[in-house]
């Protein structure tokens, strides 16, 4: 007894089982050390990266830093196993087990990877100045780093069951057919997202008509989008829809146009005329939000059935609405006194009644009577 004792620890021999398990715990020792080292000097070489403003290449090996020390243990059993004489009984099993960490070092390594792309896009978003890439950043990361969580699933389960990657895709097939017809609408709406953030046709706090829907864009998510109309009613707008409808962004409009009317009167004379249109034309003349390129026009544009029209457009920078509605309220009250002043009527619709004996209109009725018929006026 005594001798298959001192034979079983016998560290002169590779095969025994002892003498594996401190070389294992050894290598793993070591590897961890230099694992600890190499992910300190990427960090400082990210640090450095990021200060020269390039931070897609600071998340490549900030992701490759946080995943070196598994990935060197990883590969060190893998070799391990594959170099010391174990027990038939124990092969598979450590094989199988080395397989298996090798593949989550490399799906680790994958995963945080995925923040590259999303650094990438944030960095795209910036540049366009849109505020879109708060929503769709995490989004991005979230998305790619589940594609990579599928394929590390797909691999484990394939070494676990020793079957051909094929006849695993193919199984799993079925199912994600049922899947995804189940959810062929979401899938719709997702790519949907992508599209409006590629395009970006609007920006978070726009504001926005879709549908008749008015008013500022308050989030956009993966599957929808959300409009508070003006009323303050919460509608949300599913992505698949929203990249297939016609936008109106009211918030990336440059200036406000107003296109006002004001009528007078048939009766005013050619003179007024010509003064209420100068009065016009004196109000607005180089107003408040008025830029150079776009000047005021004054027109007496029609000869409308019950009143003369007088037609004046304007435009309003920056696109203040309320700013706008005030600057409009003030030219209402100017036109309203200065015209007043000069005694020109604005007209409302009106009927005009012809009567007889009014020397200026005289209405002439046309009577046939014979003087020498006492019978009734034809």
């Amino acid at each position: 007894m005594i001798e298959k004792f001192n034979r079983f620890f016998d560290t002169a021999s590779p095969e025994n089982p002892v003498v594996q398990f401190f070389i294992l715990v050894a290598l793993i020792i070591l590897l961890w050390l230099i694992g600890r080292i190499v992910k300190h000097i990427l960090k400082r070489a990210s640090r450095k990266v990021l200060k020269n403003e390039k931070p897609v290449y600071s998340a490549f090996l900030i992701a490759i830093s946080k995943s070196i020390t598994f990935i060197l243990i990883a590969i060190g059993i893998s070799l391990l196993v594959s170099i010391l004489t174990l027990p038939e009984n124990f092969t598979g099993i450590a094989e199988t087990t080395a397989s298996i960490l090798l593949i989550l070092s490399i799906g680790l390594l994958g995963y945080y990877l995925m923040d590259a792309p999303g650094v990438w896009f944030e960095e795209l978003m910036m540049r366009h100045e849109s505020s879109m890439s708060k929503m769709f950043t995490p989004a991005i990361r979230k998305t790619l780093r589940g594609i990579v969580l599928i394929l590390v699933f797909i691999q484990i389960f394939q070494v676990l069951s020793d079957k051909p990657l094929t006849s695993v895709i193919a199984g799993l097939g079925i199912g994600g057919l049922a899947v995804a017809l189940a959810t062929q609408d979401t899938i719709k709406h997702f790519i949907g997202s992508f599209v409006i953030a590629g395009d970006k046709p609007f920006d978070i706090g726009d504001r926005i008509v879709v549908d008749g829907h008015d008013g500022p864009v308050e989030a956009v998510g993966m599957r929808s989008t959300q409009i508070r109309t003006l009323a303050g009613h919460l509608v949300s707008i599913p992505n698949g829809e929203l990249a297939n409808r016609t936008i109106q962004n009211i918030g990336k409009r440059p200036y406000i146009r107003r296109v006002g009317n004001v009528t007078i009167t048939y009766d005013t004379p050619p003179e007024k005329i010509q003064r209420a249109v100068d009065i016009v034309k004196e109000i607005l003349d180089n107003h408040e939000g008025m830029k150079e390129d776009l000047p005021p026009k004054v027109y007496f544009s029609e000869l409308n059935s019950d009143s003369l029209n007088i037609m004046f457009f304007y435009w309003y920078h920056p696109p203040d609405y309320w700013a706008y509605m005030e600057f409009t309220e003030w030219v209402n009250k100017k036109i309203f006194r200065r015209f007043n002043e000069e005694g020109i009527d604005f007209a409302f619709p009106t009927q005009t009644l012809y009567l007889a004996g009014d020397e200026k209109r005289p209405l002439n009725v046309g009577l046939n009577q014979n003087p020498e018929s006492h019978g009734p006026i034809s």
